[in-house]
């Protein structure tokens, strides 16, 4: 469990008075837990899909070479205390063990159609983000 798939409860905790001190209650975590793993039942399938069939063809040896060239990248990472999405880790990984096969096993497309979605990802959080500040600072009044 990540603290990126928490951290958004714990403002609202805050707020709320809730939250006291600096600890994530076991039930934030339980309930993380159970939402992500609805998720993946249910939306999985189509990252699965995408990652293991539409970027390129993976056979199980090509998954664990990415799934571990992905947790040593991860691991240096954070040992220089580098922050880093292990989400772009992995898709990457995937690409550069389809190019071993050749460049042509890996759909281009498809991963610029991921790349986009990515770059997206940063204005369209900030726009959500500030949305969400001014309507809590016209509702609460906060500085």
């Amino acid at each position: 469990m990540t603290l990126e798939t928490m951290l958004p409860m714990i403002p609202v905790l805050v707020l709320a008075g809730g939250l006291h001190d600096f600890h994530i209650p076991v039930w934030v975590i339980l309930l993380c837990a159970a939402t992500m793993g609805v998720g993946t039942a249910f939306g999985g399938w189509r990252i699965i899909r995408t990652m293991g069939f539409r970027t390129t063809r993976l056979e199980p040896v090509h998954g664990s070479a990415a799934e571990t060239a992905s947790g040593l990248v991860i691991t240096l990472a954070s040992v220089f205390g580098i922050p880093l999405s292990t989400t772009h880790t992995i898709n990457t990984a995937i690409m550069g063990v389809g190019a071993t096969r050749r460049l042509s096993a890996v759909r281009w497309g498809v991963g610029g159609e991921i790349v986009a979605a990515w770059i997206l990802t940063f204005p369209i959080c900030g726009l959500i983000a500030w949305t969400i500040a001014w309507v809590g600072k016209s509702l609460f009044g906060a500085p």
